[in-house]
């Protein structure tokens, strides 16, 4: 099981996070997602504790506390869909041009 962190400070580090996850409990592991092309944290995380109790625990006390200047929005994350191969929808390798025959 996993909880989602949401509105984070562009700020924070995976050391400041399990810091406060602590307080509640073993923390097993911190994600912190950053954009693939800037390198910068996306404002969001994932933590994982050693039991469903204390990420409840967590959960209840942290969902809409406020810190390092912003509102946390903290839930059980959601599993991850399946998206599939990506692609489509786009034009590579539709160009007409590139396609023709001579």
């Amino acid at each position: 099981m996993s909880i989602y962190v949401g509105n984070l400070s562009y700020e924070v580090t995976e050391d400041n996070l399990r810091e406060v996850f602590a307080e509640y409990g073993t923390v097993n592991r911190v994600q912190l997602p950053t954009d693939r092309e800037t390198g910068r944290p996306r404002g969001f995380g994932f933590v994982e504790m050693e039991s469903e109790d204390q990420e409840t625990a967590a959960i209840e006390a942290l969902d809409g506390a406020e810190w390092m200047g912003r509102g946390l929005k903290v839930n059980k994350a959601k599993p991850r869909e399946d998206r599939g191969p990506r692609g489509g929808g786009g034009s590579w390798g539709n160009n007409t041009r590139s396609n023709r025959r001579y």
